[in-house]
């Protein structure tokens, strides 16, 4: 039985309606009774006693289940109620204590967009991208490969696991009450930011063997090997893109939540945050206007993202 959809209570009324008309049989049965005391006719009068017995005993038990079912469940939802409220706070707890954690770690990609955005917004070269990012070579290539290698060094890429919110959520109701596409989306973006972080540890590691123990504008010189640092150049950025904008993301789509309240449970996806952008600078002017009114402790949620040049 769904008490919760109603139906427990329905039952409860029904039972209730059932007792009291039982008890208002037994009450016109008692009439009778005692128009054949009046009549003196003992047989009848016998009979409808046991009638009216049967009546009311029975209406005063279904009233006391009814009753008694009421005061229960009315109980139980109210600790049910008391129950959601106290895991509700935990997980708005929990998520305002991953964005505080996850904004520093937002600074340190400022290291990508320096290399990335260099000479424009970075797009990818499978999407025609132009940017002097993708296009240096020779001596110049040498340089970046060298930022890139520093880079290496200055991001920590294990901090981008204390973005993993579905933790927070999953052991919790939030999980069965959060909008499907949100709650795909939150999982989504958590594993292309573990796919990203444990790629470009990976390409970092390419790129080293690839330029060996020479500088890297040394291996530039050597056509083949610089064709090879180059492809290597493409790998990491390409990794890097994706970082920046699921992480970015994934912080934006939480503080944004945050932001609902103990209603975030109900709200509705925005596709000026969730849907795909082409680019990242695509995606930051189109989610721009809404996460700066959508406010997290002292400050919009944009601000978070550390993003200086699309401010």
């Amino acid at each position: 039985m769904n008490f919760s959809a109603g139906h427990g209570y329905l039952l409860i009324g029904g039972l209730i309606l059932v007792g009291a008309g039982l008890l208002i049989l037994s009450l016109i049965v008692n009439l009778r009774v005692a128009l054949s005391v009046r009549d003196d006719v003992r047989h009848r009068e016998k009979l409808l006693e046991y009638y009216r017995n049967v009546f009311s005993q029975l209406g005063v038990i279904l009233i006391g289940i009814g009753v008694s079912l009421f005061i229960f469940f009315f109980q139980q939802n109210y600790q049910d109620q008391r129950k959601r409220e106290t895991e509700l706070q935990q997980v708005l707890a929990k998520l305002a204590a991953r964005i505080a954690r996850g904004a520093p770690v937002m600074q340190s990609l400022d290291e990508f967009d320096e290399l990335l955005d260099e000479g424009g917004s970075y797009l990818s070269p499978d999407l025609g991208g132009k940017n002097t990012a993708v296009s240096l070579q020779g001596p110049e290539l040498g340089k970046q490969a060298a930022k890139i290698l520093l880079v290496e060094r200055d991001v920590d890429l294990g901090d981008f696991e204390i973005l993993n919110l579905s933790r927070d959520f999953e052991s919790s109701f939030v999980v069965n009450e959060l909008d499907p596409r949100l709650w795909f989306d939150i999982v989504r973006d958590e594993s292309e930011i573990k796919y990203a972080t444990t790629q470009l540890a990976l390409d970092y590691k390419d790129l080293q063997q690839t330029i060996g123990g020479e500088p890297a504008q040394t291996g530039v010189a050597d056509p083949e090997k610089g064709r090879r640092i180059k492809q290597e150049v493409l790998d990491i950025f390409y990794d890097a893109d994706l970082l920046r904008q699921r992480a970015r993301r994934h912080l934006a789509r939480a503080c944004w939540l945050f932001s609902q309240g103990r209603g975030f449970v109900k709200a509705v996806p925005v596709d000026e945050i969730e849907a795909d952008a082409k680019s990242h600078q695509q995606w930051l002017d189109r989610s721009k206007p809404v996460l700066t009114q959508s406010k997290s402790g002292s400050g919009d949620c944009f601000a978070l993202l550390q993003y200086g040049r699309a401010s």
